[in-house]
């Protein structure tokens, strides 16, 4: 139970939803990634940007292929604003547009063990090495460009296991965490937004 809560804690953060604040009659609520990264983003022109800070979520605009030379113009203006971006996140779809970029790269052949290296799990950027990944949690239209120490779970309560009343045999207990997405500069990062996924 463990893992599928912070499956869903990943997926939570890695979505554009608003934070709330909480109430007497109201549960607070973190807000996602995009909802912070306002600086160093490629986007559609007819895309509605958050104002940052968790308050607002930002509208899509019309989805658009995901391209190099995307990536390039937000890892510039991230590096440019004071980011050492270390990571690339993209869904499945753009994992596999990802791994069709040619750059400077020459695709390698073993050819006595038969094997063809057709993926990209570094970008050697103008800007440093960037891992890239796919990850099946976040919007899959995303492609984020994050500098992974600005960015942070924030606990208000720990993972927490708590008996409840029995029933008949079995044993039941309850599982609790709160927590929220800590953005400590959102201008280190950045995002490449409103891409085809498929």
């Amino acid at each position: 139970m463990a893992k599928e809560l912070k499956t869903d804690m990943e997926t939570i953060l890695l979505q554009s939803n608003i934070k709330v604040t909480g109430s007497s009659g109201t549960a607070p609520e973190t807000a996602g990634i995009t909802t912070w990264i306002i600086t160093n983003l490629s986007e559609a022109s007819d895309a509605t940007t958050s104002t940052g800070a968790g308050a607002n979520a930002r509208t899509a605009g019309t989805a658009r292929v995901f391209t190099e030379s995307q990536l390039k113009e937000v890892l510039r203006e991230t590096w440019t604003s004071g980011g050492n971006p270390d990571c690339i996140m993209v869904g499945a779809f753009n994992k596999q547009k990802f791994s069709g970029f040619t750059g400077n790269a020459t695709r390698e052949v073993q050819a006595g063990e038969k094997q063809l290296f057709a993926s990209i799990d570094v970008y050697d950027s103008d800007f440093g090495e960037l891992s890239v990944f796919p990850n099946r949690f976040q919007n899959q239209a995303d492609a984020l460009v994050l500098q992974k120490d600005l960015w942070a779970v924030a606990y208000l309560r720990q993972f927490q296991l708590h008996d409840l009343a029995k029933t008949g045999d079995s044993e039941r207990r309850q599982l609790l965490a709160e927590y929220a997405l800590e953005s400590r500069n959102e201008a280190g990062s950045g995002a490449v937004l409103d891409l085809t996924t498929s």
